[in-house]
């Protein structure tokens, strides 16, 4: 199915990566379900400056019902339904090197957090998506990664032990849906330059970053979004289960 003719939820779609995940989508004439979950304003302003196939509708994706109910709005308002899913929200978090609780007091609170937005989360879009995606025989679906679990440069631990999760999850998941036609992949990014999540790594940082990449440069939101229009575009009809390293080739994985 092309791009055009898909309608995407994007979870956390109307403000950093998410947005310019969404802005991406919009470019390629694909129909964008911007989905929020305290963000309104930011919501509201990005579906009404993308037109009318852009839609914003909130749900906090730790919520089973609030998801069902978000994909039983998404196919009232477009006729449609969800054809491919990028799971990219974030449970609240802050790449701060500094601030960041240490192994010997991060508290497991912390943990759960951060599974819960990100495993969770998926969890509730891939299952919401399943009825629709097996009836037409196609889904897409792109978990948001990061390269910290093979390059842990910071010891996010919180953060990198819910990704690494969300990794797993992808893997059974498309062992599991494959022969319904439908795709699960993750796109991994590092330190993005910027995000509202990225906003408080200090420019040093940022430059040692790029310093270490062969292309010398930190990767941007936008070159990210690219990456995971490829995996719901036909081009990436045949891959499935694979976690796909975008940060400038910092890592190899």
């Amino acid at each position: 199915m092309l791009l055009s003719e898909q309608w995407v939820l994007v979870t956390g779609g109307a403000r950093g990566l998410g947005q310019a995940i969404t802005r991406a989508l919009a470019r390629e004439g694909a129909g964008v379900v911007v989905n929020y979950h305290r963000s309104e304003a930011a919501a509201l302003a990005l579906a009404e400056e993308l037109g009318p196939r852009a839609i914003a509708l909130q749900a906090d994706v730790t919520d089973a019902a609030a998801v069902q109910s978000l994909f039983a709005a998404a196919r009232e308002r477009t006729g449609a339904g969800i054809s491919a899913v990028v799971n990219n929200a974030l449970a609240q978090f802050s790449f701060d090197g500094d601030a960041r609780p240490r192994l010997g007091d991060i508290a497991w609170e912390r943990f759960s957090q951060q599974i819960e937005g990100a495993v969770k989360g998926a969890l509730n879009t891939m299952q919401a998506a399943l009825p629709g995606m097996r009836a037409q025989g196609f889904g897409r679906i792109v978990n948001v990664g990061t390269n910290l679990f093979q390059n842990p440069v910071v010891p996010y631990h919180d953060y990198t032990a819910a990704k690494a999760a969300l990794l797993s999850l992808t893997r059974t998941a498309a062992n599991d849906l494959g022969p319904d036609g439908i795709t699960v992949n993750m796109v991994s990014g590092g330190l993005l330059r910027t995000t509202d999540a990225s906003s408080a790594t200090p420019e040093a940082v940022f430059d040692l970053i790029a310093s270490l990449t062969p292309l010398r440069r930190v990767t941007t939101p936008a070159e990210f979004a690219d990456a995971v229009l490829f995996f719901l575009s036909p081009w990436a009809r045949a891959v499935t289960g694979q976690n796909l390293v975008v940060d400038s080739g910092l890592v190899k994985d």
